[in-house]
C-alpha cells in the first residue's frame, strides 16, 4: 500500500495525490460500516488496482487532527473566515458562528474582509475590523481589484493547510485566483434580486501554493446550524468572555445570561464587550436550549 492525501472528492470517488500522480479511488465498504466517510485532506493508504489508469482503493484513513463538517475537510491548520464588506451585505451573526465553530476545532483563525474597494469611505471595513480586533482576532482587509494586502494573505498560508470558508459570494474563489491565477476557479456575480452570491464552488478541493502551502476552496453557504454544542460550552468560544472566568460570582459555571454579579454582562453595559457580539451569543444559546427542549419532548 502507498500513502497519500485526498485532494478532491466527487460522487463517491476520492482523488488521492501521491507524489506527481493522482489516483481515482473508491473507499472500502468497512468505512461505511464504521460510519466513517473519507474527507478531502485525509491522509490515507491505498492499494493500486490499475497503475496504468491510476485507479485504487482506500484501505486506511489516518487519525485526523481536525475535522470540519461544513465545509467537509480534514486536517486543516488554519481557517480563513472570509466575508465581504459589501455585495453581499456582511452577516456578522453568521461570522460569529464561523468563529464559534473554528474555536471549537482549535484552528488558527484569520478574518478576511473582501471587496474593500466597494467601501468608499471605509466606514464598514473599519467598524468590522475594530470590533473583531478588539476581541483578539487578526483581521486583514483585501481587494482583488486593487491587489491590496494579497501578499499578507499569502504569508498567512505558509506551511499550513488552510481552508477558505464564508458566506456565498464574498469572493473566496477570486481571492484564490489572485493568489495563484493558474487555478482559474469559477466565480459568479452577486444576484441582485437575492442580494447574495451564487454557489460557484461545488465541492471541496485542495490546491498547492508553492512548496509548503495548501489551500482548500469550498462551497459557500448562508446558514450555520449549531446542533452539538452544550450550553455550558458555548461561552468558551466567545473568547472575550474568558477574562471573566474568575470575576463572575458563579465563576466558570456562569452562563452570562441571568446570573447576578456577572462580569460579562457588566462589561457589555460598560462597552468593554461588544453588545452585538453578546446578543449573538444569547441567540445561539437560545437555539441550543430549543434543540435540547425538542429532543427532550421526543
Amino acid at each position: 500500500m502507498i500513502k497519500g492525501i485526498i485532494i478532491k472528492a466527487i460522487s463517491g470517488f476520492f482523488y488521492v495525490e501521491i507524489g506527481e500522480k493522482i489516483y481515482e479511488c473508491k473507499a472500502r465498504g468497512l468505512f461505511r460500516k464504521k460510519k466513517m466517510i473519507p474527507l478531502v485532506g485525509d491522509i490515507v493508504e491505498i492499494s493500486v488496482v490499475d497503475e496504468e489508469e491510476l485507479k485504487g482503493v482506500i484501505e486506511k484513513i489516518y487519525p485526523r487532527k481536525s475535522e470540519l463538517v461544513r465545509p467537509p475537510v480534514a486536517n486543516v491548520d488554519k481557517i480563513i473566515v472570509t466575508f465581504a464588506v459589501k455585495e453581499p451585505k456582511p452577516n456578522l451573526s453568521l461570522l460569529d458562528r464561523f468563529l464559534v465553530f473554528s474555536e471549537r476545532e482549535g484552528l488558527d483563525i484569520v478574518i478576511l474582509l473582501t471587496k474593500i474597494d466597494l467601501d468608499e469611505n471605509m466606514e464598514i471595513t473599519k467598524y468590522i475590523k475594530k470590533e473583531f480586533e478588539n476581541v483578539g482576532y487578526k483581521v486583514i482587509e483585501v481587494s482583488v481589484e486593487t491587489g491590496e494586502n494579497i501578499d499578507k494573505v499569502i504569508s498567512e498560508l505558509e506551511g499550513k493547510i488552510s481552508v477558505f470558508a464564508g458566506q456565498s459570494g464574498v469572493g473566496k474563489s477570486s481571492i484564490i485566483n489572485a493568489i495563484e491565477p493558474n487555478f482559474n476557479l469559477k466565480t459568479a456575480q452577486i444576484s441582485q434580486k437575492l442580494g447574495r452570491g451564487k454557489h460557484t464552488t461545488r465541492h471541496a478541493q485542495l490546491y498547492k501554493i508553492g512548496k509548503n502551502a495548501i489551500i482548500a476552496d469550498t462551497p459557500g453557504f448562508s446558514s450555520f446550524d449549531i446542533n452539538d454544542i452544550e450550553e455550558e460550552e458555548l461561552k468558551e468560544y466567545f473568547i472575550e468572555f474568558s477574562h471573566g472566568n474568575d470575576k463572575c460570582r458563579f465563576g466558570s459555571k456562569c452562563i452570562h445570561r441571568n446570573e447576578p454579579d456577572c462580569w460579562v454582562k457588566k462589561s457589555v453595559e460598560s462597552g468593554k464587550i461588544s453588545k452585538r457580539r453578546y446578543e449573538s451569543y444569547l441567540q445561539i444559546l437560545d437555539e441550543i436550549n430549543n434543540i435540547k427542549l425538542k429532543n427532550w419532548r421526543k
